[in-house]
């Protein structure tokens, strides 16, 4: 689809989007067809016109109207890199990001969306990935849900540049878009403590849900209006926070756990999942029995108004609930 607008960079940004999805081709990220064609055609430059990259320092802003050309270029060719780049700041802290192009893509192969399918996006962030779903399924398929008015505005405007024109709604993800259901595929940019029951409402019976939740990314299929079940995909993930109505997980204490632990990747997945329901030392004690789990080998079942994480089997001996355990009192 061409592009709504004049675009300046058309030539160099095609060359370096090139470059990127025959990387990604590459690392066998980019299967379907169809996902390739929309990586390949999307401009990407045009959803970040300015991003912060960290620095020793902390982080450096990056913009296309900079008035020093080696400081465009960089612009440039830093939005086709396969990075994550920040969008907005708060405080000295990142509060959205546009996420890694290969993490997207596995991402979005993950949905499994089929020709007719709507999709729910929560996390609006840049409106990159709502103008990837928009290629796949067409504009009118997607909704796109962010609680900032500012991200939305920004959103909307990127994508009108670049030609899309979906839904994108103001208002607290947690909670879906019940104006917008039934929808047959939710994807979420944000990492969350637990599965939200709203989405599982506004799901048809058969849809897949791929969500940020520890430090992976998980996929369920949808049951019912109240029961949905899945695993982990294998690739790592790290994602800003979930905003809203869910509450963040406490931190796990791990004072005195040995290093080769709190080194691993995989032994920080499982603390975050299971934090605040399973003791730090037998996560450990499990990590160690199970021979150090890959993500995969995790899932998660949510049913009516339970929700638990497992090991291998949702109804074998290693499950723990999902979310902040009750307060003491």
């Amino acid at each position: 689809m061409g592009l709504s607008v004049h675009d300046p960079w058309a030539g160099a940004a095609g060359a370096a989007r090139g470059r990127l999805v025959a990387s990604l081709a590459a690392e066998g990220l980019l299967p379907d067809p169809v996902w390739r064609a929309a990586f390949a055609e999307v401009p990407r430059h045009l959803f970040v016109p300015s991003y912060f990259v960290g620095t020793f320092g902390g982080y450096e802003r990056l913009r296309c109207d900079d008035p020093d050309p080696l400081r465009r270029e960089a612009w440039l060719l830093g939005a086709y890199e396969d990075e994550p780049v920040g969008i907005r700041m708060r405080d000295g802290e990142l509060v959205s990001t546009a996420s890694q192009p290969s993490l997207m893509a596995a991402m979005l192969h993950a949905l499994d969306a089929r020709d007719g399918d709507s999709v729910l996006e929560i996390g609006t962030g840049s409106g990159y990935n709502a103008a990837l779903l928009c290629h796949r399924l067409g504009d009118d398929r997607v909704t796109s849900v962010d609680l900032d008015t500012d991200l939305t505005d920004a959103a909307r405007a990127h994508l009108a540049r670049a030609g899309r024109h979906p839904a994108v709604v103001t208002g607290d993800g947690a909670r879906g878009c019940p104006g917008r259901a039934p929808f047959d595929l939710v994807i979420a940019t944000c990492a969350m403590p637990e599965v939200p029951r709203a989405w599982l409402a506004q799901c048809r019976p058969g849809a897949r849900i791929v969500a940020p939740l520890s430090t992976g990314v998980l996929r369920l299929r949808v049951v019912g209006t109240a029961h949905a079940e899945g695993r982990f995909l294998h690739t790592s993930a790290y994602f800003v926070p979930l905003r809203g109505a869910l509450s963040p997980l406490p931190e796990a204490r791990t004072a005195g756990l040995p290093q080769e632990a709190l080194g691993s990747d995989l032994f920080r997945f499982l603390l975050t999942l299971a934090a605040g329901h399973l003791d730090p030392y037998e996560a450990y004690a499990l990590w160690q029995r199970e021979g150090g789990p890959e993500r995969e080998r995790y899932g998660v079942t949510v049913a009516g108004d339970r929700q638990w994480a497992w090991l291998d089997d949702p109804e074998g001996p290693y499950a723990w609930p999902l979310g902040s355990p009750p307060a003491r009192v």
